[in-house]
């Protein structure tokens, strides 16, 4: 079920702005690997290379040891690769089940009976079975964030890219969306998890990496990643929850 990533050289520039220059590391099977870094340092932009949203403009995303690097963002889906976004964008006018059915069917090609049950199991791993006839526009934010991970887990993933997905939950809310992801992960998911919310990220990732100005600037345990000068500096003033790691 789990995934190795690697990630070759990857390089992608905006015009003059660079936000990736040479990036390379490794997820191995089942581990979770969270990422953190100021605004702008490329690092959602990374996931869309990694999902085939966006093709960069050197280097090479591997995964199991195949080259995706030239395939589609509906090819890489089906091979078990699946995003959530840190803006939910749910269909508001479809309902909860609806949403997450439509994951499944045309991310994870699963139709009638078959993407019947993903969608169904995912929307109770997700807490969100209750909610299956609500029109995803009425949902709160916490809802909405466990439907984007619903739709995800309704592909039937092997690697599973979270883009800030616990931002802007209160303090009461976080902890079941941690238990979540580390019922994923124990499932042997492998997870790569951007987050300004570093506790949330140490309560679950297997270690960190620091990315700044399109560069890895430190990777690995938590503690040392945190304490590495650099990182120190980049994070002067920045949103990450430095005291919350502590």
């Amino acid at each position: 079920m789990s995934a190795h990533l690697e990630v070759n050289g990857l390089s992608k520039s905006f015009g003059s702005v660079v936000v990736a220059d040479g990036l390379s590391f490794s997820v191995a099977p089942g581990e979770a690997l969270g990422i953190v870094g100021p605004n702008g340092a490329g690092k959602s932009t990374l996931l869309s290379m990694i999902t085939g949203v966006l093709a960069p403009d050197a280097g090479e995303v591997v995964l199991d040891g195949h080259d995706l690097t030239r395939s589609s963002a509906a090819s890489r889906t089906k091979r078990g690769v699946a995003r959530s976004f840190q803006v939910p964008r749910p269909f508001t006018d479809m309902t909860v089940f609806e949403n997450v059915y439509a994951g499944a069917a045309f991310g994870g090609g699963l139709r009638g009976q078959a993407g019947y049950d993903a969608a169904r199991s995912a929307l109770e791993r997700t807490g969100l079975i209750h909610l299956s006839n609500e029109l995803a526009g009425s949902l709160r934010l916490l809802d909405r964030k466990r439907l984007e991970l619903a739709r995800a887990l309704a592909t039937g993933p092997r690697l599973l890219l979270l883009d800030e997905i616990a931002g802007g939950l209160s303090d009461s809310e976080l902890p079941p969306l941690i238990e979540l992801i580390a019922a994923l992960k124990a499932e042997g998911i492998t997870i790569v998890w951007i987050e300004h919310i570093v506790h949330a990220l140490t309560a679950v990732t297997d270690r960190l990496l620091c990315l700044a100005g399109g560069h890895v600037l430190a990777d690995g345990p938590a503690e040392e990643v945190l304490a590495h000068p650099d990182v120190v500096e980049v994070y002067l003033g920045s949103t990450v929850e430095m005291e919350e790691a502590s």
